[in-house]
């Protein structure tokens, strides 16, 4: 999908408030009504926009502890990659997962209740995981840029 100025204006106000409505939408974005809900549909129907959900503060939820951890696994075949991100996968804690080229081969941002809770999730979880040869982590010791909007640049 080719997207223009006015699909990045749209995406652009959803990402400050995904409740808004079609109507309200429009009216930011200096469409017709029709014309934005036409837009809006072809966002979503290409997966420019892939979903629509809550911001959470995870201190909220019991999870104010975060730690960033590096994974370094020992074979780099098929299997081994599978097999280790769906064991990464399975795991609730787990907020965000990224394969890396180079090294690491992997960034996990674990968020748990405490460092105690880190700790278990470590020994118990990250210890087991299959085709691990080294894995270090650092501790998060403050967010101050959070779910910054993807803007949209034409060209």
């Amino acid at each position: 999908m080719r997207m223009d100025s006015l699909d990045g204006k749209i995406l652009a106000e959803l990402q400050r408030d995904g409740r808004l409505t079609v109507t309200e939408l429009a009216a930011r974005v200096r469409l017709s009504v029709s014309s934005c809900h036409r837009r809006l549909r072809e966002l979503e129907r290409t997966g420019a926009i892939r979903g629509y959900r809550a911001v959470v503060d995870p201190s909220a939820c019991g999870l104010a502890f975060e730690a960033l951890v590096f994974v370094s696994i020992t074979l780099q075949n098929r299997g081994t990659v599978f097999e280790f991100e769906q064991a990464v996968a399975a795991l609730p804690q787990v907020h965000q997962a990224q394969r890396l080229f180079g090294d690491p081969d992997y960034l996990l941002r674990v968020r748990t209740a405490d460092l105690p809770s880190f700790q278990r999730f470590w020994d118990e979880h990250l210890a087991a995981l299959p085709g691990i040869h080294r894995v270090s982590s650092t501790i998060v010791m403050k967010e101050f840029v959070s779910e910054r909007p993807i803007l949209h640049q034409p060209g």
